[in-house]
């Protein structure tokens, strides 16, 4: 036996540049037989499975024949990559830092006290979780693209799901106590997915549902805003969209400010007009950077000279002065509201991990650099759980932070330090200043930074690639617009694991037909033109054979052949003898697969047709061999191609008398 295991491809471009267009695959000399790998013992296939599985990317490698004091080294680079390129660091490099950190600090403080409310907290929060986490960040991060802080949908998330525990009105300081217990848990959540390297765990909710939830999220965070746009006092605490205009109906006549509606919707017509610019020429990347701060020292000079908040214009009042007090003593860590402040944390964590990481990824391949996601996951665990005990609430790589942050130039994570020094001033000196600031500015900055969540763009691409797809994306989209964020959210997840399901429990299978004049053999409904072997039919399964699908492969195999079986007798063709099971696309296969293979040959020798099997993998063929199976098919009816299979069935169907 030759252990020779080309894939068919190969063989097939080698058949096309070697045979003349009249070939007949019956007069092809050589056949190479189905290698069998060579058996591992238990140990090795155990080993070699838990590390394809969680260190695929093999990160022990560069440790590997280095002395104690470079291992030491490499570790803490690994650890803290400031340690790396830091080495490296210039002036060159500051100067485009500088630009891109003073830039995107006048984006976020304005944000920051606005995320807070959608959080129900108070404004300095959102400033503290913008001081702290950044610079844990900076020296623990992978990406130099990434501006750290308080993220609108994460802030509303965290914000709906405290409430449903804790009335932030009622019992605000237990509501305070619960958001740093559930920043902590984030924290815990995000580091030991990658410390264990459970990274892949994110992947589970699809980039259609993250759409869908995104654009809810969006639309649900924007009309939340409405009461500041429009200065209503009494408004809902549901977030749906039914109660919400409900409720802003239902204050037409009564509870709208029009001071408060002008400030508003002028200054969103202002930021929008900032964002067109900066999108239409990307040299002006800074005016919509800093159109939001300068919104509010305009909104606010506007308030105070007029004293509009005399005329029922809502105001910040006082934002609390001072660097992050310790909130060590506030955790959690034992009592009801531990379990509550689990559930909460681990269900924001993903969700900021989810934002962070693909943000990191986009900004990554921009630049053409790599960014390790079991390292981000722990660099923005150990900042949540640091900031959970310095006042801040969850943090997570903001989009439109980083897309600014990305524009103006930023070299090395040190952007983030610069931000973190901005708002540290900001905390220590202008707060005060912000005491005029009307609630309706804040409520136009959020609404003009949530715009961009919602991608009608990806949406129409959804729709055009895959329908399914676009039922996950609707699905989150509507749950979170017409229920509530958390039911939004489980219908995403629910919607990714239910596409999986069906495509594990109903894979493909592909009738194969013979494109003339060469080897290739090919699915007839892409290639109408792709010949029937008389007396074979050839079916191609595409999916691992297990016990969840196995059941069905099997009876859809068999459905294959009583349709052509069907076609041949209506036809008045020759019988159908052999059934080819083309079997590249197996990788993988277990007792219950093997089982329903077992059951095909004897359906098939009780109707007089003859099973052969085409190309199975190294896993699949030992398993196959281990079962016994084979010798029950027999070794001469199992090939390396389909078309080493025909030329079987051919030669065989020319012996009979």
């Amino acid at each position: 036996m030759v252990h020779h295991e080309p894939d068919e491809a190969t063989a097939d471009e080698t058949s096309i540049s070697t045979q003349p267009p009249s070939y007949n695959p019956s007069q092809a000399p050589t056949v190479y037989k189905v290698g069998y790998p060579q058996k591992k013992n238990l140990a090795t296939e155990f080993t070699n499975a838990l590390r394809e599985t969680f260190f695929h990317d093999n990160p022990l490698k560069q440790y590997k024949d280095q002395p104690g004091s470079t291992k030491l080294k490499i570790g803490l680079q690994f650890l803290f990559p400031v340690f790396d390129w830091g080495r490296t660091y210039n002036l060159n490099k500051f100067k485009g830092d500088l630009i891109a950190g003073l830039t995107i600090a006048s984006l976020c403080i304005p944000q920051d006290i606005g995320y807070s409310k959608l959080a129900y907290l108070d404004p300095q929060y959102g400033l503290y979780s913008s001081f702290i986490p950044p610079l844990i960040y900076a020296a623990m991060g992978s990406s130099r693209d990434i501006a750290i802080g308080p993220v609108a949908v994460v802030s509303l998330l965290l914000g709906s799901l405290l409430q449903n525990e804790v009335d932030h009105e009622n019992n605000k300081e237990e509501y305070l106590r619960l958001a740093f217990t559930a920043t902590f848990f984030a924290g815990i959540t995000q580091a030991a997915l990658g410390f264990l390297r459970l990274g892949f765990l994110i992947d589970f909710l699809s980039h259609a549902a993250i759409v869908g939830f995104m654009g809810g999220a969006a639309i649900t965070i924007a009309l939340q805003q409405l009461k500041y746009m429009l200065g209503i006092r009494n408004f809902t605490k549901e977030t749906d969209i039914v109660s919400v205009m409900e409720s802003v109906w239902g204050s037409v006549h009564h509870g709208w400010n029009w001071q408060t509606v002008v400030i508003g919707f002028t200054f969103l017509a202002f930021l929008l007009f900032a964002k067109y610019i900066g999108k239409r020429n990307k040299k002006y990347f800074w005016v919509p950077a800093i159109a939001p701060i300068t919104s509010v020292i305009l909104a606010t000079l506007f308030v105070y000279l007029f004293r509009a908040d005399k005329q029922g214009v809502q105001i910040v009042n006082k934002i609390k002065k001072g660097v992050n007090p310790s909130s060590v003593h506030k955790i959690y860590f034992t009592g009801p509201f531990v379990v509550k402040g689990f559930k909460i944390g681990v269900v924001c964590g993903m969700i900021g991990l989810t934002e962070a990481v693909a943000i990191g990824r986009t900004f990554a391949t921009m630049k053409d650099y790599q960014i390790d996601g079991n390292k981000e996951m722990v660099a923005l665990g150990t900042m949540n759980i640091v900031g959970s005990m310095t006042s801040c609430y969850i943090a997570t790589g903001s989009f439109s932070r980083s897309a600014v942050n990305f524009m103006a130039g930023c070299r090395t994570p040190v952007s983030n330090v610069i931000m973190s020094m901005v708002v540290l001033l900001t905390l220590l000196v202008i707060t005060p200043l912000f005491k005029y600031t009307p609630n309706a500015i804040l409520g136009s900055i959020i609404i003009s930074a949530v715009i961009g969540l919602v991608d009608y763009e990806a949406v129409i691409l959804i729709w055009k690639v895959d329908k399914m797809d676009f039922i996950a994306c609707m699905g989150a989209f509507f749950g979170v617009v017409f229920k509530s964020v958390e039911i939004g959210l489980l219908i995403a997840v629910s919607i990714s694991f239910a596409k999986i399901l069906v495509q594990v429990t109903r894979p493909r299978t592909a009738l194969l037909g013979n494109l003339p004049g060469t080897t290739i053999y090919r699915n007839t409904e892409q290639y109408p033109h792709a010949r029937h072997v008389p007396g074979v039919v050839i079916v191609r399964v595409d999916s691992a054979i297990y016990f969840s699908n196995s059941n069905y492969v099997r009876e859809r195999i068999l459905r294959w052949l009583t349709d052509e079986e069907d076609k041949v007798n209506a036809d008045g063709l020759p019988k159908i003898n052999f059934l080819v099971v083309e079997m590249s696309p197996v990788i993988d296969i277990d007792t219950s697969g093997i089982h329903a293979l077992e059951d095909l040959y004897k359906n098939l020798q009780k109707r007089g047709i003859q099973l052969l099997l085409s190309n199975p993998g190294s896993a699949v063929i030992e398993k196959l061999h281990s079962s016994k199976l084979t010798e029950h098919i027999g070794n001469n009816h199992i090939f390396l191609t389909v078309a080493d299979a025909v030329r079987f069935c051919t030669s065989k169907s020319m012996q009979e008398p």
